[in-house]
């Protein structure tokens, strides 16, 4: 094959390509005698997995072997020729040991069986890596499942979502196919079917400008299908709740808040804009699937409600009323708090990984500031809460411990809620060891700071203390490398010193004998 032909992947298509097991629309291929070989060897295996589907009273099952046999599979003999024969291919690089695979195969069938009743003509294949590595290799695959499409030889990485949906709408738009035009309510009717979310353009004429900043915004955008009628009938069959008058954009949605009115200029870039305020429910469920989308969402504000599935269930409704209030400005989601994947990772951000209790929280992905609502979680205090977190009322929330015991203790433990009054206002010398669990080195500066504790134990204004970074957090505790070592003079506890933690233990009690004036003389001589 050309280089030019070749796959240009990036480590970011490891990510946006964990999207594809078996995408199929209809292949059509010359028959040579060799092709006509390779043909009656899928025919075979599509006969033998015909009579399996036959055997499961699965639907979803009937539905993946429906998909599998209209994927062609690629080795290394056909690889080529199938890309230089096929003006559009979707190729999927994979391995069977995937998991993502196998968790995504529903989509995949699904997005098949779409992209063969609209009757797309892309081809669609699968390589399995493992089996083929050669031909991986050549097409520079290195991530799995990686997902690209084929244009006249040359390839693009997939960066669709991760629905059936989603693949399909992404791919129709590569291929010059960006809006569907319905002229029937029938047709509207079958396309409502199909499509739970959708961009709906009603026009008197398919030309002018602001026609054209339609179609514009819809090749730009690979989120959505964008629809186009000049028929009131139509719009009306799609959006039934709303009159439209021409021209009319709004963006159509398969929850309480289902339709979406566009209100401003028709330009490209505030339709877009328009599209990703409004692109997530009222209340976002977050999964799998959709937590890259989420997570990379624009919105400055977002609202995470962390509860078992039967506890947000009656609180889901008013929660979607409160969310009303605020759209485009806070992005409301929903974390199911026994999942540990999609749960644990943010609840740890907040100390509280161990919660089993509803948690109601705020991030601003801008500055990467914590808020926690810190009483019960009722529909009118979460509110209130968002009014204070857009306002800017709401105190930044800061992770600590439970404050320990710290009686007869030679080194003080300090946490996240005593910082300001063990440290920042007390009038002694300071030194504060700053350490994380999984800090290879830390105990080894831990042994020295206990033995500098003992050594200096007489001296009445002088305190050694230690802090868990990795479960308390401050303002004025800002330290990147751990462990570290931060000496808060009596006299000034704005700016610490930081010692080096590769010090000997004399050049620690060196530096303390001559940072702090003793108040009583009890020091030992040497260490």
């Amino acid at each position: 094959m050309p280089s030019r032909r070749r796959l240009k992947t990036t480590s970011n298509l490891i990510c946006f390509s964990l999207l594809l097991l078996l995408l199929t629309p209809h292949l059509s291929l010359s028959t040579s005698d060799e092709e006509s070989d390779e043909i009656d060897e899928l025919i075979a295996i599509d006969d033998e997995e015909e009579a399996q589907s036959r055997s499961s009273p699965s639907s979803e099952a009937r539905v993946l072997s429906k998909a599998q046999r209209i994927v062609v599979e690629l080795n290394n003999d056909n690889t080529k020729k199938i890309i230089r024969q096929n003006e559009f291919v979707l190729l999927m690089g994979y391995t069977p040991w995937c998991p993502r695979s196998a968790e995504l195969m529903p989509q995949f069938a699904q997005a098949a069986n779409l992209l063969t009743e609209l009757g797309s003509p892309i081809s669609m294949a699968k390589l399995d890596c493992e089996r083929y590595p050669r031909m991986a290799s050549l097409l520079d695959i290195k991530g799995y499942p990686t997902l690209l499409l084929f244009t006249n030889g040359t390839s693009q990485p997939y960066t669709g979502g991760f629905t059936a949906e989603d693949i399909v709408i992404w791919a129709r738009k590569k291929i010059g196919e960006p809006v569907v035009r319905l002229s029937s309510v029938a047709e509207a009717d079958a396309f409502a079917n199909k499509y739970s979310v959708f961009v709906l353009g009603l026009f008197d004429e398919f030309k002018g400008p602001l026609y054209e900043e339609f179609v514009r915004a819809a090749i730009a955008n690979d989120e959505f299908q964008f629809v186009e009628t000049n028929s009131h009938e139509v719009a009306k069959l799609l959006i039934r709740e709303i009159k439209p008058t021409k021209p009319f954009l709004g963006l159509v949605k398969s929850e309480p808040e289902r339709y979406t009115m566009f209100e401003e200029p028709f330009e490209m870039d505030k339709i877009l804009q328009f599209l990703e305020e409004n692109k997530f429910p009222l209340v976002t469920t977050l999964s799998e699937l959709n937590s890259l989308k989420v997570h990379a969402s624009q919105i400055k504000f977002q609202l995470y409600v962390f509860a078992e599935s039967d506890k947000v269930k009656p609180l889901l409704a008013p929660l979607q009323e409160v969310a009303k209030k605020f759209k485009s400005k806070i992005l409301f989601i929903y974390v199911d708090i026994t999942d540990d994947n999609l749960a644990k990772p943010l609840l740890t951000l907040l100390g509280l990984e161990e919660s089993k209790d509803t948690v109601v929280a705020a991030f601003d992905n801008k500055i990467s500031s914590k808020y926690l609502l810190e009483s019960e979680p009722t529909p009118s205090k979460i509110e209130a809460f968002c009014s204070g977190l857009l306002r800017g009322t709401l105190p930044t929330y800061f992770k600590s411990q439970a404050v320990p015991d710290n009686e007869n203790a030679t080194v003080l433990t300090v946490v996240g809620k005593t910082f300001d009054e063990l440290v920042l206002r007390s009038s002694r010398n300071i030194l504060l060891e700053v350490h994380t669990p999984w800090c290879m080195s830390c105990e080894t500066t831990s042994k020295q700071v206990e033995k500098l504790a003992k050594h200096f134990k007489g001296l009445g204004n002088l305190v050694f203390a230690r802090i868990d970074a990795s479960a308390n957090e401050h303002p004025k505790l800002q330290v990147d490398d751990y462990p570290a070592l931060l000496f808060y003079s009596g006299a000034d506890k704005s700016n610490p010193i930081k010692l080096s933690t590769k010090s000997s233990l004399k050049e620690l009690a060196a530096f303390i004998k001559k940072n702090v004036k003793a108040e009583e003389h009890a020091a030992k001589d040497e260490l």
